[in-house]
């Protein structure tokens, strides 16, 4: 089932964040229990190369495949699609003219201006015939386009009125700066969580899907509840240190008190 079918249909679900471009790293962040592997090209370190060997280990551990895209590079945008990416997410999408230059690069028309050139998506896919990629392509891909300022949310209607746009990407850090007006950088502000879920309540109304990137485990349901079905959880830099903490804490709780001691 496609990832906006799933979205769709009220399932949650979660994905690793690949700031590491390296084909080998993300091979092991697929091999988790993630339900997709979303690639950084924004502030991560994934860039076109990266990108196009690092979603061969998602496609092959049939992880959903998501790549977000520097700011403004919407030419970037058609381009992961045509290594294999079945989403990408664009960053600073502020106005619907934004709106638009993304969706036109993320769709074949008649609903976009994509050209023509799935040479590694289409095998990568094991998709056999030309005719119903191109005709399933526009509602398998899916188009995130990320608010994270005041400007994106005063014009979040007519973002989410995009043909094209499949769905809204809050970005809260980015959010809580613009909340507070540059005073304050905290994803988790309650101030603001009102409006946190009134654009997931806004997008479903439209027809579209939610999602987030989440940085507190412990309110992952709270979002889920709003609405926010897409859920990026965990980077490389984060695992490496959950992991390393609970380890190191479990072998040193198991090590003997010395004699007298």
């Amino acid at each position: 089932m496609s990832l906006f079918a799933r979205l769709d249909a009220g399932e949650t679900l979660f994905s690793a964040w690949s700031g590491v471009p390296d084909a080998l790293t993300v091979e092991i962040l697929a091999g988790q229990g993630f339900d997709a592997v979303t690639l950084d090209m924004q502030h991560g370190g994934h860039h076109e190369d990266s990108v196009l060997r690092g979603l061969v280990p998602v496609l092959r551990a049939g992880k959903h495949a998501v790549v977000r895209i520097p700011v403004g590079r919407f030419d970037m945008a058609s381009r992961a699609l045509d290594f294999g990416a079945e989403a990408v997410i664009a960053p600073m999408v502020n106005s619907v003219a934004d709106a638009r230059a993304f969706a036109a690069a993320m769709k074949y028309p008649p609903v976009g201006e994509r050209s023509w050139g799935p040479t590694y998506a289409f095998p990568r896919n094991s998709a056999k015939d030309m005719q119903d990629w191109l005709r399933e392509s526009n509602s398998r891909t899916v188009a995130f386009a990320m608010v994270e300022t005041r400007q994106a949310l005063d014009s979040l209607d007519g973002i989410l009125d995009t043909p094209g746009i499949d769905g809204i990407f809050l970005g809260p850090a980015d959010f809580s700066i613009a909340w507070t007006k540059g005073t304050e950088i905290n994803p988790l502000l309650e101030d603001m969580m009102e409006t946190v879920a009134n654009i997931a309540k806004r997008t479903l109304a439209a027809g579209k899907v939610a999602a987030m990137y989440v940085n507190d485990m412990d309110i992952a349901g709270r979002y889920a509840e709003m609405g926010y079905h897409f859920q990026a959880i965990a980077s490389e830099h984060k695992l490496v240190a959950t992991g390393a903490k609970s380890l190191i804490e479990a072998a040193r709780a198991s090590l003997k008190p010395k004699a007298g001691t």
